[in-house]
């Protein structure tokens, strides 16, 4: 009994001797519980949810509706044309692009009460962002009747007798209800003005939406921004550039520890007395375990097209390009967990640590709009943020080689600055 206690007082002793590894073991679970706390807690609603807005009515009604979106703290409004507001929710850039009619401002406060004339709100969406388009929906839905409504009933919208007319005829409405707003609508007739009673009105409006009396002044046609028209989303291209992203960054740490137990062997030293350069022996260590992550990852979306219907839509060249150049970038990630680390014990925590933060800010467990603004835009100073982008670019979102250059260019970049780090750095001893 006495040996089993020593043994089990000595692995105890082992573990809690390597206070960075002790420390690294703690940290990380509160850090990553954090993050997630604060992005899910219910004071951090979603904001800045980049939408573009077409007016094409051009009326006093659709001015105000705009007005109205970009004033919510929810969206980032920008106004577009048609055609640009597609290609940018295709290309990833705006989650949503609304496209107000060119009759919007005639038609709406007429269908208010019913009726089939409504006017159509065309509403593109990011397929891969499915969270921000009920939210983009409902807002929609929001600040247009509360517009069309206040127009109508502050009489801005020369519309009543129509309504009234439209109202005792609807046959939806029960009889003694038709009668009460009939009296309603006379009532609006004789003391509303243009200039006053919107105060009343927008009462009288939010009265009789409470009776269930007043319906959805438009129809929504929601079209995915996927890479072809008739090509439907594959929810799976995302998740497997997000996971093979994750994946191929944790090989990276394991040759890194592989690199820490070489040195503390001291094997390194050993290939340092022969005639290489320090130059040269790390860049070997660099391009054998490009080559390694890029065959990984090869053979990850080998399986993704052949079992899971991932399709390539995009430049065949642009996504060779994207996995080569995260290739290198997972290669000099991993030589510089090396250089900087001390113990494979300790640094293997930390480099889990930042890989998963990485993964995160990249967006490949949770969309980025539900981010913080300024979480937002350090993400774009992330490498995996550029990594995922470039990958979904050249499967599900169909883009041309142009599409992959600046993804390609950042996680260059990364590489250089990564791999000059860790050959400045890297220690050969022990």
């Amino acid at each position: 009994m006495n040996a089993f206690i020593a043994l089990v007082r000595k692995d105890l002793v082992l573990y809690f001797s390597n206070r960075r590894s002790v420390i690294m073991a703690i940290v990380a679970p509160i850090l990553i519980a954090a993050f997630f706390g604060s992005l899910f807690g219910k004071d951090n609603a979603p904001a800045n949810i980049p939408v573009g807005v077409t007016d094409l009515d051009k009326s006093e009604l659709s001015a105000k509706i705009v007005a109205a979106l970009r004033a919510d703290t929810v969206l980032a409004i920008s106004e577009t044309t048609e055609a640009d507001g597609a290609a940018q929710v295709k290309a990833g850039k705006l989650r949503a692009a609304i496209v107000l009619p060119a009759d919007f401002g005639a038609k709406a406060g007429r269908a208010l009460f019913g009726g089939n004339d409504k006017p159509e709100i065309t509403l593109r969406f990011d397929p891969s962002q499915n969270m921000a388009l009920p939210m983009v929906r409902g807002l929609l839905a929001q600040h247009v009747m509360e517009n069309v409504s206040q127009s109508v009933f502050s009489g801005q919208v020369p519309v009543m007798a129509e309504l009234r007319e439209q109202a005792l005829k609807n046959e939806f409405i029960a009889p003694e209800r038709r009668q009460e707003l009939a009296a309603m609508f006379d009532s609006i007739a004789k003391v509303t003005q243009p200039a006053s009673g919107a105060g009343s009105g927008a009462g009288s409006a939010a009265g009789s939406a409470s009776t269930g009396t007043f319906s959805v002044p438009f129809t929504t046609r929601e079209l995915e921004a996927s890479s072809k028209p008739d090509v439907k989303y594959n929810s799976y291209a995302h998740s497997f550039a997000g996971m093979g992203v994750q994946f191929i960054l944790l090989m990276g740490v394991d040759m890194a520890i592989g690199l820490l137990t070489m040195r503390r062997l001291g094997l390194w030293k050993r290939l340092r007395a022969a005639p290489l350069s320090r130059t040269k022996l790390l860049g070997s260590r660099i391009a054998s375990t490009a080559l390694i992550a890029l065959i990984v990852f090869a053979v990850i979306y080998a399986v993704a097209v052949a079992a899971f219907g991932v399709r390539i839509e995009g430049s065949v060249i642009g996504f060779v390009a994207v996995l080569i150049a995260f290739a290198l970038l997972t290669a000099s990630f991993g030589l510089l967990v090396a250089a900087l680390g001390k113990t494979s014990e300790a640094t293997r925590g930390l480099a889990i640590l930042a890989t998963l933060l990485l993964v995160m800010l990249g967006g490949a467990w949770v969309p980025s709009f539900i981010f913080p603004a300024w979480l937002q835009t350090i993400s774009l100073f992330v490498p995996t943020r550029w990594a995922i982008d470039g990958l979904d670019a050249m499967t599900w979102r169909g883009l041309p080689l142009d599409a992959a250059v600046l993804p390609v260019g950042v996680m260059l970049a990364f590489t250089a600055v990564f791999a000059l780090l860790a050959v400045w750095r890297f220690e050969w001893e022990e």
